[in-house]
């Protein structure tokens, strides 16, 4: 099981549920009395796991298929690349973990919509469906789009619009315009670990013709674009926070965004991409510091 943990990088698991903690968090005042509510919770977690793994393990198998991952890749060692996983294994995952979350994404829905609103069940299928897609088309086959510059994109849409707004939309049936900032908060924070992911890989992504959004703006620019997006970030959180909370020790998320600001000091002194790799750990899980701090507040409201 060592290996299969290994290649799941669960580094990466406590980002993927942060638009998770926010929009149920959100939902929580009204809707927490209703039966179902924990079971959306649960659900929820599990479907949004389940699709990390996946992304994970494709991300794995497409690299190695394409050669991304070779002797000149920085950080932890993947599992095809290094042997510790053959190709037809790896495949076999990636399907195994697409029907899992496919079968919590039917349970989340039904227990939201039920067989009442069969078209938003439908609608919710559909989004889940495109999930399991974005997951494996990041990096594999002929057109993966994490290698023409769009990953910033769809991090922004999966990790932050869907999984916040997605989540929030289940309890209720209804949106609270409000949810959309910190839903691109936590959007644009998950951009800002691909891009720290990018910016450390930059040299052998060069190279090997994976066209990221860093190697085609640059090392230098792609600094100006990290520090944007951490700062469009925090002020999507307090324009949230400001019209939300009234009470001081509500905003206690804020110190999530100390080590940020030690992020971005790092960043901006660091010459040589491939030392960025700790970095990657520290934003990761800065954004699920700031997301649990904001969800433990919403409780409390």
């Amino acid at each position: 099981m060592k290996k299969w943990i290994k290649a799941a990088r669960l580094r990466t698991l406590p980002l993927s549920i942060s638009g998770i903690l926010v929009g149920s968090a959100a939902a929580y005042q009204n809707y927490h009395t209703q039966p179902n509510y924990y079971i959306i919770v649960i659900l929820c977690l599990l479907t949004t796991l389940f699709f990390q793994v996946l992304s994970n393990y494709a991300n794995d198998y497409g690299d190695a298929i394409k050669g991304t991952d070779n002797e000149n890749r920085v950080g932890p060692k993947r599992a095809v690349q290094s042997g510790e996983i053959t190709k037809k294994q790896m495949k076999n995952a990636i399907i195994i973990t697409s029907v899992l979350s496919l079968i919590t994404s039917v349970g989340v829905i039904y227990a939201s919509f039920g067989s009442d609103n069969f078209i938003s069940a439908i609608i919710y299928f559909v989004l889940a469906i495109a999930c399991v897609g974005a997951a494996i088309k990041y990096t594999v086959g002929n057109s993966a789009y994490g290698y023409k510059g769009l990953g910033d994109m769809f991090v922004f849409i999966f990790f932050g619009l869907v999984s916040t707004l997605g989540t929030y939309y289940l309890f209720g049936h209804s949106m609270d315009w409000k949810i959309v900032f910190p839903a691109v908060g936590i959007g644009l924070l998950s951009m800002a670990v691909l891009n720290m992911n990018n910016m450390r890989d930059v040299e052998n992504d060069t190279v090997m013709g994976k066209k990221t959004m860093v190697v085609k703006m640059g090392y230098e620019k792609a600094k100006q674009y990290h520090f944007w997006l951490i700062l469009i970030a925090a002020i999507s959180f307090n324009i949230y926070a400001m019209n939300t909370f009234s009470k001081w020790y509500q905003f206690i998320y804020i110190i999530g965004f100390i080590p940020l600001l030690k992020n971005i000091r790092v960043v901006s002194k660091t010459k040589n991409p491939r030392l960025l790799d700790p970095e990657l750990k520290r934003i990761s899980l800065t954004t699920f510091l700031i997301s649990l701090l904001l969800s433990i507040a919403l409780i409390l409201n």
